[in-house]
């Protein structure tokens, strides 16, 4: 017997891809560096961190006094490890590293390199659990969400899209990820969307599990933002899901960030997409004093 434990299960690491000059990201680098670090040094404080990168030596330096941490060495194309990473389901307790195929985003980005990472950290050792070939079905981590207790979480806009699975279904792909994951309903989000985004509409940007009956969802109250009504319809959508015993879920309402611009193009900026770790939550700011605020009590409120 099988499941896919939820985010808060007992976490024996995290892993980190980090940004070089052969991401997206060169054109920032130092800065997204920068925030990388701070990152990984909040992560260490609570469990081990695996930290993949092109250059090991280089970014050891930054962090020989935070401990905790290890190194795979491989080619990388981007920084985006909960969506190229191993996807860990329990078979009678013991671990079993699912590794699908990350195309990119619907092909949208190269991805090669990093349909290698999972692999090579298993053949390493670094990676623990028995290996499980799943690169037939193209999927991402941040486009699912498990209440730990059979419950799937996530988005038609993405999981529908042609350019994942397109030969297959929505039944047919019910079907296996319930086989791949031991599920006993999967909930089916046909509403809500980031402007900006290129993940076509990632759950991990939009409504997020906090416990097994508890859902924190991105809430737009600004009637003349493009993104009222498409988030008006996935609240009222969120409102009818019921757990398999029938009760409706507690839903918790984050705040929209207000519009982010840059380059003419607006950014998805969401507190839906945060971090849980052991015994500690990392989420993003954006210098909104009042959204950001706001944010932080409804996350302590959902992670007490």
């Amino acid at each position: 017997m099988r499941y896919l434990p939820a985010e808060w299960y007992p976490q024996s690491g995290i892993q980190l891809t980090l940004p070089h000059n052969g991401t997206d990201w060169n054109y920032m680098l130092a800065e997204v560096q920068a925030c990388f670090t701070r990152i990984a040094r909040e992560i260490t404080k609570h469990e081990r961190l695996l930290i993949v990168t092109p250059e090991p030596e280089k970014v050891a330096q930054e962090l020989m006094d935070s401990g905790n941490v290890c190194f795979l060495q491989c080619s990388t194309n981007d920084t985006w490890a909960r969506d190229h990473g191993a996807i860990t389901v329990l078979e009678d307790d013991s671990p079993v590293l699912l590794d699908f195929t990350f195309n990119g985003w619907g092909l949208k980005f190269a991805s090669d390199k990093d349909n290698r990472i999972t692999h090579q950290a298993v053949a390493s050792g670094i990676l623990r659990g028995r290996y499980e070939n799943r690169l037939g079905f193209v999927l991402e981590g941040g486009s699912i969400e498990s209440n730990g207790e059979g419950t799937l979480l996530t988005t038609s806009e993405c999981l529908l899209s042609p350019n994942r699975n397109g030969q297959m279904k929505r039944a047919e792909i019910e079907e296996y990820l319930s086989s791949a994951f031991g599920l006993k309903q999967i909930l089916w989000l046909d509403y809500g969307y980031l402007a900006g985004d290129d993940t076509d509409s990632h759950i991990d940007t939009l409504a997020r599990f906090c416990s097994s009956d508890t859902i924190a969802y991105v809430k737009c109250t600004n009637r003349k933002d493009e993104h009222y009504e498409a988030l008006l319809q996935m609240e009222e959508q969120l409102k009818s899901f019921r757990l398999p015993n029938g009760m409706p879920f507690r839903l918790l309402p984050l705040p929209m960030a207000d519009e982010i611009i840059e380059d003419g193009e607006r950014l998805p900026a969401t507190y839906a997409n945060f971090l849980i770790m052991n015994d500690a939550v990392l989420y993003p700011t954006y210098n909104q004093m009042k959204n950001d605020g706001e944010a932080k009590e409804v996350l302590q409120t959902a992670f007490p």
